[in-house]
């Protein structure tokens, strides 16, 4: 019995402007659907085992990072980091708060792993905010951000490249061109006005911050994702582009009228030159560099039409463009595209960015019979690629030197992205590869109209390739990346630092304190009480009067493992999370008078009920 796999309206024009593609999963002999026995022992992680990997799958609109464990796909954590978060405290708490500033949702993607030598290191993971223009950073010993980054001229960081072989930068492009600065301009000016900004973003790890180190002016096209080069092409990094028609309404039908777009190949090594040796203008307090004007860094390569995914083999010697509207994938040489520079092999200029010769730098077309909608490949270090199909559902395997198609499974509606095992680092496992599905109808159980989207686990370590699991997930991820679990060394308390600012590590310390109408209190959690004040008779209140900042820095000092204490104050709108051996603070005004009782809001102890107390807020007068 066939199964309809997907009903794409719109993506396709002219003649394929509604495309319906069915896949016989009862006659296709190539793959064993998740739920047999078999499959079942390879996704099984017994009780006192640990998953073989973790993968970091982004949270689209949630604004959240979801954490996943490989082989099982058991959602084991999910880090807020664009999006405030109740049951953390996230964005209620004083640093996460001054984080999020203004912005209460973010549309985060594409996570990106820190690495060095090409490698994931397992330090940090980076991710950019489509919807405010913003990147963040999390540290993987704790799992939490330590620093969110808004991104002036910029509109719509749709990708951050991944991170170059030893994380000295992630480039930001745009997905909207927007004049700098958000200004007020005509669409009739679109041309002259508007501009799609890369951005070259840093990371200080010894201050934990991000910073934008400078920008490049590109003419004001769309530019959707990047990646960085490897080994040989390790100075450079390669990113899509659509919309070189430049159309301002209607995207759909005008933004394909050509019949190809742009990959953007540059060397970030030379464009570091380039701002060291001032060749920059200063734009709302950036260094901006105008390749048109400053030549020798940056250049296009043709490619098919709406393009989406480009991806850089592990061996850094190709870059492979995929085009939605076209249904081949296209192989390009960084040693080819080094020889036509050299030797100007250019077919004219496009915004005064040259664009080198397609034959000059092209390998090969490939082409799957009857596979259609190329997005993204990811790699498994021995030789193949693994292209998602969006419109006919599927992920095909080939060779990277030959373009043979070797093998090809039938995916659950419309695959998006897809991650391999340490797939985007110089030496991909080959062990597994997830394609993360846009569509899941008939998947789960019923949940109204919304239904979640799934990602699907792919075993590659046989013959042929084989569905092993699925999972739901929601909202749809928007690319993942999957790391060896132990490279990863997270910490399981925080350390007791006695000079740690506003930190209390005994009972008798505590204390509330007040200046003019500021009051200070620094307390301690503990099973299973809170102590704000060791003098008072009453240790567990705070009072206040109407009107009042109020600062609260509280310790944990249960020094055990896993025994997290929450802090809420009941119809105050507020709460916060405190680890082992953490210390937290969070700031409000007392503008509401009378009696609050406060507590703890994550479970701690056999006494966890008993662990509260009184804000008392004396009214004005």
């Amino acid at each position: 019995m066939k199964k309809l796999i997907a009903a794409i309206s719109g993506l396709v024009l002219g003649a394929l402007a509604s495309t319906v593609i069915f896949a016989d999963f009862n006659d296709n002999k190539n793959t064993n659907q998740a739920g047999t026995a078999t499959n079942a022992q390879k996704v099984y992680v017994p009780f006192g085992q640990k998953d073989e990997y973790y993968l970091f799958a982004s949270g689209g609109h949630s604004g959240q990072m979801f954490i996943y464990g490989v082989p099982s796909m058991r959602h084991i954590r999910t880090i807020p980091v664009f999006s405030h978060d109740s049951a953390t405290g996230y964005g209620w708490d004083k640093h996460s708060k001054k984080m999020l500033g203004k912005y209460t949702w973010g549309d985060l993607h594409h996570p990106a792993l820190s690495e060095k030598g090409g490698e994931y290191d397992g330090k940090y993971l980076f991710a950019t905010d489509v919807g405010n223009n913003r990147a963040a950073v999390m540290d993987l010993k704790t799992f939490t951000v330590k620093d969110i980054l808004e991104v002036p001229n910029t509109g719509g960081p749709h990708c951050a490249a991944f991170v170059t072989q030893n994380t000295e930068y992630m480039f930001l492009p745009t997905r909207f061109a927007i004049p700098f600065g958000h200004k007020f301009a005509s669409l009739d000016d679109f041309k002259t006005k508007y501009k799609g900004v890369m951005s070259a973003v840093t990371f200080d790890e010894k201050k934990q911050k991000l910073s934008v180190a400078y920008q490049v002016a590109l003419p004001p096209w769309s530019f959707d994702l990047s990646d960085a080069g490897k080994k040989i092409s390790k100075d450079w990094a390669v990113m899509t582009t659509y919309n070189t028609e430049e159309a301002t309404t209607e995207m759909e039908i005008n933004a394909s009228q050509k019949d190809r777009d742009y990959i953007v190949l540059f060397n970030w090594k030379e464009l570091e030159k380039m701002i060291a040796d001032g060749k920059f203008d200063m734009v709302n307090g950036m260094k901006m560099l105008d390749p048109s004007k400053h030549k020798g860094a940056i250049y296009l390569v043709p490619t098919a039409k709406s393009p989406h995914g480009v991806d850089v083999t592990p061996d850094g010697t190709r870059f492979i463009a995929s085009g939605k509207l076209a249904p081949a994938m296209t192989v390009f040489s960084f040693e080819k595209a080094f020889r036509a520079i050299k030797d100007k092999k250019f077919a004219g200029e496009q915004e005064g960015i040259p664009v080198l010769d397609y034959d000059s730098v092209m390998e090969r077309e490939v082409n799957p019979e009857n596979a259609l909608g190329p997005l993204h490949t990811q790699f498994d270090g021995n030789g193949f690629a693994y292209t998602t199909m969006f419109i006919s559902s599927e992920i095909v395997k080939w060779n990277i030197k030959t373009g043979e198609t070797v093998d090809r499974v039938p995916v659950q509606y419309s695959p998006g992205h897809a991650s391999a095992a340490e797939g985007d680092t110089v030496s991909p496992d080959g062990k597994y590869i997830i394609a993360l599905n846009k569509i899941a109808k008939d998947t789960y159980l019923s949940v109204g109209p919304s239904h979640p989207e799934s990602m699907q686990l792919i075993d590659l370590s046989g013959k042929k390739m084989e569905i092993i699991q699925s999972a739901p997930v929601d909202p749809e991820p928007h690319y993942a990346q999957m790391i060896k679990a132990d490279k990863i060394k997270p910490i399981v308390v925080y350390d007791k630092d006695e000079k740690r600012p506003d930190s209390v590590w005994n009972q008798k310390d505590t204390s509330i304190t007040r200046k003019g109408n500021v009051v200070e209190v620094h307390g301690v959690a503990l099973r299973s009480k809170f102590i704000f004040d060791g003098k008072a008779a009453r240790k567990d209140v705070i009072n206040v009067k109407e009107g009042d900042k109020v600062v609260i820095h509280l310790t944990n000092i249960d020094l055990d493992q896993d025994i997290t204490h929450g802090f809420g104050i009941n119809s105050y709108d507020l709460n916060m999370e405190v680890q082992p051996g953490q210390t937290q603070t969070i700031e409000f005004t007392a503008n509401k008078a009378g009696t609050y009782p406060l507590y703890c809001t994550n479970f701690c102890s056999a006494l966890h009920q008993e662990m509260n107390g009184y804000l008392l807020v004396e009214p004005k007068g």
